[in-house]
């Protein structure tokens, strides 16, 4: 797969919704696992929705100095993963993103499926609700760099993560 550019990783980062997050958050001090659904239409093909699932772990959040942006780490994410962290580098904002965590995709599986995304997104969103699971997710995005667009889904998740686990840092003294 060819690297991407940073106009590749914006469009990626623009067009991905996560239709329904983990009722969880990340834990503060140890290791988070989530579910995800990630839905992209390969652009050769109409009416076909390729669905990833696997795992992610979210290891137990650590403070990230700012010399520390080395530190981001994607296990199993590939080149994408690398060009999106050098964007971050870049682009991101040091007053959110305040400390680093170390994600790892497991679990992984991939299939093509002849219908409609519209009708693949309401029946996967109907089982993660049914299931009553809170560390599933569904999310839509883009199929040439959907490694983007699961990384996104990372990033809100931290976004939602953030305030509890800064409060628990500080009721700890570490901050």
């Amino acid at each position: 797969m060819p690297a991407l550019s940073f106009d590749d990783i914006a469009y990626a980062m623009e067009h991905t919704v996560v239709v329904h997050e983990p009722d969880r958050l990340i834990d503060t001090f140890g290791t988070t696992n989530f579910q995800f659904h990630l839905l992209t239409e390969p652009m050769d093909s109409v009416g076909v929705v390729r669905v990833r699932e696997g795992r992610m772990e979210a290891e137990r959040p650590k403070i990230l100095r700012p010399e520390g942006y080395d530190d981001l780490l994607f296990e199993g994410f590939g080149e994408q993963a690398k060009t999106f962290a050098e964007w971050f580098r870049q682009h991101g904002n040091i007053a959110f993103f305040q400390y680093g965590f170390h994600f790892a995709k497991r679990g992984f599986t991939e299939e093509l499926v002849h219908s409609p995304i519209e009708e693949v997104r309401d029946r996967i969103a109907g089982e993660i609700r049914s299931s009553g699971d809170p560390s599933r997710a569904l999310i839509c995005g883009v199929d040439d760099s959907w490694e983007v667009s699961l990384i996104k889904f990372t990033m809100e998740t931290i976004a939602r993560s953030l305030r509890i686990n800064a409060f628990d840092f500080k009721r700890r003294g570490l901050l």
